[in-house]
């Protein structure tokens, strides 16, 4: 058994190792935070079908942990995360999976977690098999979270990169940076407008076309539940941040996103009275958002302002999975998203927010932004800064991927419990 001594070494916002200890215990602690079932009578074992795509990190994790809890889900969770080498720990999203399947068992849900390419229609041909044999040939879910910088088209081999781009012209925004001491920096930055193809390669990464194909594939084999309905996470965020997030790249893809939802909703409506929506969450610090200029800066004076009342992702996926399953109604703005920002999003919290982002420089910083928060919340995305984790213990790093092939039902007990 490889143990190793395991230090945060960084580059950026980027570690070059992950804490496979501080990964699990940050993933019970995002087990603990989820709302404990609204009825004493959950299902015990045999809830839900769901599928979650992208169910490593962020807020398909998030999603993962909530639907396991909140309302008994079973069935497949898929991401791409690379194992443990001589060198390298394996990535953070590995160990987490690691831990959501030790929780899935512990709870008696059978989840089956899956690593491979989300984009690709062999994954999709592997989840379709085992909803049919393993589920009962019926998905009642479907949430789609997948974050990736490229994406490869499997009906024409063509491979897409997005870009993180203002569209129309150059942007100039303040950002937060941390140096290899962790002094934190307020900086401006430029980032030049999007150019050529670059914003349809970016749509083409992330926008809705990856979603529809799972949802044809799926259709196509008849394994869509009466009622089956399915969920895109998105943001919309700040003004402060819209030039390079909702009005730039990723914006086209947030849009395309949107307006696959539509076209979603009326298919499956049709087929088999189903529903599609956009989920527009609240910001967090993940791993794809500390690489947007301006977000990290954003985060932490939002943090600043509303301290504890900051809602955590799991906590909106659990209001969220309440929509899903008709336990709350769904709950829908004027184009047909479902609304789990409106906490973010005030005229209150923002002219705070806006204040601060304008008084904000190196000097100033530690005075608007709760930095020890944002710190600490960029290193447990590594296993690090977890309370209760000795980290100059040594660890195994080599942690098996949850075998496929065991059930959760011949030692679970109830979810919740």
């Amino acid at each position: 058994m490889n143990e190793r001594v395991l230090t945060p070494r960084s580059r950026g916002f980027l570690f070059l190792d992950s804490h496979p200890a501080g990964c699990a215990r940050s993933v019970a602690d995002m087990w603990d935070a989820c709302p404990a079932p609204t009825s004493a009578g959950a299902p015990d074992g045999d809830g839900p079908v769901a599928l979650v795509a992208g169910s490593s990190a962020g807020y398909g994790l998030a999603a993962t942990l909530a639907g396991l809890k909140r309302v008994g889900i079973r069935g497949i969770g898929v991401s791409f995360e690379k194992g443990p080498t001589e060198r390298r720990s394996a990535t953070a999203g590995w160990y987490r999976t690691a831990a959501t399947a030790d929780l899935a068992r512990a709870a008696g849900r059978d989840l089956v977690l899956l690593n491979g390419d989300a984009f690709s229609d062999s994954m999709k041909d592997q989840v379709a098999d085992l909803v049919e044999r393993r589920f009962g040939g019926r998905l009642d879910h479907l949430v789609y979270s997948v974050a990736a910088p490229r994406r490869t088209d499997p009906a024409t081999g063509t491979t897409y990169a997005s870009v993180l781009k203002p569209i129309g012209r150059p942007d100039r925004t303040k950002t937060l940076v941390f140096d290899e001491e962790g002094v934190p920096e307020v900086r401006e930055v430029e980032t030049a407008p999007a150019e050529g193809d670059d914003v349809e390669q970016t749509v083409a990464v992330m926008g809705g076309a990856d979603w529809e194909r799972w949802i044809d594939h799926l259709a196509a084999r008849g394994l869509l539940a009466e009622g089956f309905t399915t969920a895109v996470l998105s943001y919309i965020g700040s003004s402060l941040t819209a030039a390079i997030y909702r009005q730039g790249t990723i914006g086209a893809a947030k849009a395309h996103l949107e307006a696959t939802a539509r076209t979603l909703n009326e298919r499956l409506g049709a087929t088999v009275g189903g529903r599609a929506v956009t989920s527009v969450n609240g910001a967090a610090v993940t791993q794809s958002s500390t690489a947007i200029p301006g977000i990290a800066l954003y985060t932490g004076l939002l943090r600043g302002v509303l301290g504890e009342d900051l809602v955590p992702p799991v906590r909106q996926l659990a209001a969220l999975w309440d929509q899903l399953t008709g336990a709350a109604p769904l709950d829908l703005d004027a184009e047909g998203r479902v609304r789990l920002d409106t906490w973010e999003l005030t005229d209150g919290v923002q002219a705070a927010v806006a204040e601060r982002w304008k008084t904000a420089t190196t000097a100033t910083i530690a005075d608007l932004a709760d930095l020890d928060w944002f710190r600490a919340e960029v290193r447990r995305l590594y296993g690090f800064s977890v309370p209760g984790i000795d980290y100059a213990a040594p660890v195994a790093t080599d942690v098996p991927w949850p075998d496929p092939t065991s059930h959760a039902r011949e030692t679970g007990t109830r979810a919740g419990s």
